[in-house]
């Protein structure tokens, strides 16, 4: 069973050191690893004709590359996943030179995870159309994947071109594996025809059975079936209960999944030690530590 954690990033602060120690406590207690949410610019509620985003201008977010950057060189076995990227608000090319960055940095520990986003005013902010995210976002997938794996690159699509360059370095992994979080029928089907994994985010198991039909079928329109995949589910730390937890893990093994992550976001945490302990309490309860 391969267990991740959360970064917490709007609850935990900007304390560097308080960030390493959050880095190196999640290897010391053997998660396999760190997965940190993205947003790049946050909105203000009182602008014309308001807003209703979860998150706003006050809401702190560390960028992923960057955070991902600097916690490898201070880890050794931990991996690294965003989750999610909002890859279609952002050059292409571009994502694909920091993720095969990273991943040689931190000697083949990144895996990418990419979704469409929410937030409409990061996507103008950015440049970007958000009305065409998500097909926009199959294309990207498709260039990433040549430049991830191809020296020199030949590309004419309807959003990104590339004529005859390359990156370098490639990464370690070529490619980069490429996983999708998704929650509608549309996009989870997407997730099945073209990634390489599925980020869940639903409570309970059974609020996911019909998602779980839908990327069934979309591994099926690959030729693919889910032991080709890997599908994660979050635990939140709730009230803390490992009886909780356990149960959780039961049921979402029940159904095929095969890989977690443990959010101790939005469970009242205030302080950096409160989130520190609360992974401690997990791994410990569930015997991460003792593997």
């Amino acid at each position: 069973m391969k267990v991740g954690v959360i970064y917490p990033q709007y609850e935990y602060g900007n304390d560097p050191a308080a960030i390493r120690d959050y880095a190196q406590l999640a290897e010391a207690l053997r998660f396999t690893h760190l997965e940190a949410y993205d947003h790049v610019l946050g909105a203000n509620p009182e602008r014309p004709g308001g807003w209703k985003g979860r998150y706003t201008y006050e809401t702190p977010f560390q960028e992923v590359f960057v955070l991902f950057a600097f916690l490898s060189g201070l880890t050794q076995t931990l991996g690294f996943m965003s989750g999610i990227l909002i890859l279609p608000q952002r050059q292409t090319a571009l994502v694909a030179k920091q993720a095969a960055t990273l991943d040689v940095l931190s000697k083949g520990r990144f895996r990418l995870g990419v979704g469409l986003g929410w937030n409409e005013v990061e996507y103008i902010a950015l440049g970007q159309d958000f009305h065409t995210r998500g097909r926009r976002i199959e294309e990207q997938i498709q260039l990433l994947r040549r430049l991830w794996t191809e020296p020199l690159v030949e590309f004419s699509g309807r959003w990104d071109r590339v004529e005859d360059a390359g990156l370098n370095p490639m990464p370690t992994r070529r490619p980069i594996p490429v996983y999708f979080g998704a929650r509608a029928e549309p996009a989870v089907r997407r997730a099945g025809r073209i990634g390489d994994g599925w980020i869940m985010n639903f409570n309970e198991p059974e609020q996911a059975q019909a998602a779980l039909e839908a990327l069934d079928r979309g591994l099926a329109e690959s030729g693919r079936t889910r032991e080709d995949f890997t599908v994660e589910a979050r635990l939140p730390y709730g009230e803390g209960d490992p009886a909780v937890w356990e149960k959780l893990i039961r049921g979402w093994q029940a159904s095929g999944v095969s890989e977690f992550a443990f959010n101790p976001l939005g469970s009242g945490l205030k302080t950096p030690a409160d989130h520190q302990a609360a992974i401690r309490k997990f791994a410990e309860a569930m015997g991460l530590s003792g593997r």
